[in-house]
């Protein structure tokens, strides 16, 4: 079995089929039923857990909270309406250019750096 990119595609279809449904019989429709905040805050928390694992010495916790971090960033999406294809054009339009020169055009158009 291929595993790659196309793993986050399939999992935010399942995640996106969750939404409006029963939050009782679904993790996935429990967070999106509590809102982009609820959804926001439980990706903040897989983020930390992601940022302690890396500072460890184990790379299978480092993976596994990086799996974790990702499904909550799907959730995340799906819970303000943004589909991942949003995001890949974004990282598109800015491949080849300095993250240093990206960083900066944030800075000067009024947006947070």
């Amino acid at each position: 079995m291929a595993v790659d990119a196309t793993e986050l595609d399939r999992l935010f279809k399942v995640i996106a089929s969750r939404k409006g449904q029963d939050a009782s019989s679904s993790y996935t429709a429990k967070l999106i039923a509590g809102g982009p905040a609820l959804c926001a805050r439980k990706l903040g928390e897989e983020a930390i857990e992601t940022v302690i694992a890396a500072l460890g010495d184990d790379p299978k916790a480092v993976i596994s909270e990086s799996a974790d971090l990702l499904y909550h960033w799907l959730v995340t999406l799906a819970s303000v309406g943004v589909n991942p294809a949003d995001v890949y054009e974004e990282l598109a339009r800015r491949e080849g250019r300095s993250g240093l020169d990206e960083k900066a055009s944030r800075s000067t158009d009024g947006s947070k750096a």
